[in-house]
């Protein structure tokens, strides 16, 4: 039987068992300003190991603990390819000048891997094997090989035959065909996006976790989100056109368009509503995350003060041909886990993956939007696939202590037909 949250329980050693809380508290954390993922944007001219490098270097520097110190340094990433290949979590604390004795590995769960990251630093300090441990991300996406992933589903005609994995746009375009999203309504979402996003870099209510990027002559590169469109209208959005019409109805590498697809796995739709664009849906962008974890133990010896605790984890699968509809069950696990209702959480984070992506979290859970991603997010920000994670936590967790409130919940669909959700807590 799982012990209630907070209670001590026995943990098995050598020669003795000893008592152990199994907290997990973040001391603090840092990200990066989201770059516009193309040739011409501020980031695209440093490697992604050195954007994660200057997250790693800033985190000694606010926080005071040696980076010999830190156990392991866990970072996701979407991509593992071309500049983000050969294990970019070991390169990257290498090119943040870090010793050699810190080690590091990298983490993919798709667009859930900086929040991943961040869940097995958490399950590492809390099992009482590790002390303090490094969550990361990174991802420099105007640097990804011309058109991305080769393939959906790894080339295997007979994983096809059972999952025919469609493009992510083209998953969101049913799911807004099924829940009757319109396009209007997506744009709804996508407007108040940008209107929030702005106020808030207006605000600065970013500051505390930013960390600008410094150039190799020392000049900063980047010292603020460069992807928001302030000024954008509905009536800007209406004259975008529809992004995965032409992809899902033309045909696809396996001679059957991707619509045809999903209708043999939904054969109630008779036709799908390409209702997502460019503007209601997440920015190509480029960034990179770090947040310290470490064991309320060590915290207390060391003298350390947290910011937080993680309440609880939890991920949830569904059905990978709509993909993206996991956020909610996998709040709802989470939930149950932590013994808390949606009605114990101040504030929710849903990456805005595309439109109906939240608008399905928000109308299955029953959320007020009043408190559903109030700073903006990826339609308006940019969704830095692997960094992202790391990016919503401290989103959360910066707006908690400007409103003086306690939790947050942070969910993400993904790739593959899953979701992460964490729940933090104000200490």
């Amino acid at each position: 039987m799982r012990p209630a949250y907070g209670t001590t329980f026995l943990t098995f050693t050598r020669n003795r068992y000893d008592l152990y809380m199994g907290e997990a508290w973040i001391i603090d954390g840092v990200r990066t300003p989201r770059g516009k993922g193309k040739q011409m944007g501020a980031l695209h001219m440093f490697h992604p190991q050195e954007l994660l490098a200057q997250c790693l270097q800033a985190l000694p520097t606010r926080t005071g603990i040696d980076p010999g110190a830190i156990d392991d340094v866990i970072v996701g990433n979407g991509s593992n390819a071309g500049d983000h290949g050969a294990c970019i979590g070991r390169l990257g604390v290498l090119a943040a000048g870090w010793p050699r004795e810190t080690p590091g590995f990298t983490v993919n769960r798709y667009c859930g891997s900086g929040q991943q990251a961040v869940t097995l630093a958490a399950m590492g300090v809390m099992s009482g094997m590790q002390d303090v441990v490094v969550g990361a991300g990174v991802e420099s996406m105007s640097r990804w090989p011309d058109g991305g992933s080769a393939t959906l589903d790894g080339d295997n005609p007979r994983l096809r035959e059972r999952y025919p994995i469609v493009p992510q746009g083209i998953s969101a375009d049913l799911i807004a065909t099924r829940q009757g999203f319109s396009r209007q309504v997506c744009d709804e979402v996508a407007v108040l996006s940008q209107q929030r996003a702005a106020t808030a870099i207006g605000e600065e209510r970013f500051a505390r976790s930013l960390v600008p990027v410094v150039a190799p002559d020392g000049s900063v590169a980047l010292a603020r989100d460069e992807h928001v469109r302030p000024g954008t209208t509905l009536e800007a959005l209406t004259a975008l056109p529809p992004a995965f019409e032409s992809l899902g109805t033309t045909g696809s590498p396996y001679g059957e368009p991707y619509d045809d697809m999903c209708r043999r796995v939904y054969p109630d739709v008779e036709a799908i509503a390409h209702v997502h664009h460019a503007g209601n849906s997440s920015g190509v962008v480029d960034g990179a995350s770090a947040l310290l974890v470490a064991s309320s133990e060590w915290a207390r010896t060391n003298g350390v003060r947290p910011r937080a605790r993680i309440r609880m984890t939890a991920v949830a699968g569904d059905d990978p041909v709509i993909m993206l509809t996991a956020p909610a069950p996998a709040s709802r696990r989470c939930l149950d886990k932590a013994g808390m209702t949606v009605g114990d959480i101040d504030l929710w984070e849903i990456n805005e993956a595309f439109a109906a992506v939240v608008l399905k979290a928000m109308r299955e859970l029953d959320l007020d939007p009043e408190n559903v991603n109030v700073n903006g997010g990826a339609i308006a920000l940019g969704h830095p696939i692997g960094a992202s994670g790391g990016m919503l936590l401290l989103t959360a967790l910066d707006e908690l202590e400007r409103t003086d409130r306690e939790t947050a919940l942070v969910t993400m669909c993904t790739g593959g037909g899953m979701a992460t959700a964490t729940i933090i807590e104000r200490i």
